[in-house]
């Protein structure tokens, strides 16, 4: 943080923000899914509860201009009482050495279809733990914290409401959790459709010795009936967002995390009227 300064931000109005990014919770809990209430109670595990509570409000009156995940950092602007909006940080060091995590996932191949499937199993946070590398910060110490406003207080209620909106983004795509901690969906997932041990292995060709018919010494079973498929129901059930979770986070033009979420209860609907 900056030099404590005159805390005229603590006790200003707060200048209303025009577009900001705004909590889907309107009152109580933030955070829908496991990991993302897993990381709000490792924040609150670190003695940060009240003053993370000083941003839920801003989370939800949109005060956060805008919200960047990349590896090792996420970046957030945020309005205050300032005419000029506060930029902030929240930097967590990358997972260096990603082969034993990566290996352990391919180890087991339930683990490893969830993540294609774009689901985050529970059982992902013990493969982190034994890499000797935690999903989720150990300690306030292994977060570095900045924001450009004269708050004292670490952290600030721009850091707070940051970290709110944080736990909701991992909710619309528990890849970005991924992404912070160094390792983005395209490369994790690319690690796992394509395992090194095959990928040095050479195809054989099962087919250099196979004689190939002419067209004339065939011509008589060119075309024949096909075989009618059995009437039956399929037998894998899939949930109606499946497609949703595999495919990236739009951009911001398109709408960003948001979309994700609004489409949702869009596709469960069309499954429900398909199934009827």
């Amino acid at each position: 943080m900056t030099s404590p300064g005159s805390g005229f931000e603590r006790f200003g109005k707060t200048r209303k923000a025009e577009g900001g990014l705004r909590a889907r919770s309107e009152r109580g809990a933030i955070g829908e899914s496991w990991w993302s209430q897993r990381f709000l109670a490792t924040l609150e595990s670190f003695a940060l509860g009240g003053r993370l509570t000083r941003g839920k409000a801003y989370a939800r009156k949109g005060q956060v201009l805008s919200l960047d995940i990349a590896p090792g950092v996420v970046s957030a602007v945020v309005q205050g009482s300032r005419e000029q909006p506060y930029q902030l940080t929240i930097s967590l060091a990358v997972v260096s050495d990603w082969t034993f995590v990566t290996e352990a996932i391919s180890s087991q191949a339930l683990l490893s279809a969830q993540l294609l499937a774009g689901e985050m199993p529970p059982s992902l946070e013990g493969v982190f733990t034994k890499a000797g590398v935690p999903l989720f910060p150990r300690s306030v110490g292994d977060l570095i914290m900045q924001c450009s406003c004269p708050d004292f207080a670490v952290p600030c209620k721009h850091i707070a409401a940051t970290f709110y909106l944080l736990a909701e983004a991992f909710d619309n795509d528990p890849f970005q959790l991924l992404l912070w901690r160094g390792r983005s969906r395209s490369d994790l997932l690319s690690h796992l459709e394509t395992p090194e041990a095959l990928v040095d292995e050479p195809v054989p060709n099962v087919f250099e010795d196979v004689k190939v018919p002419q067209l004339k010494d065939m011509l008589d079973r060119y075309w024949v009936m096909p075989v009618p498929l059995p009437d039956r129901p399929p037998t894998v059930d899939t949930e109606p967002d499946l497609l949703l979770r595999q495919l990236p986070t739009p951009s911001p033009a398109l709408g960003g995390p948001s979309l994700v979420a609004k489409l949702r209860p869009l596709y469960t609907t069309f499954a429900s009227d398909t199934d009827s």
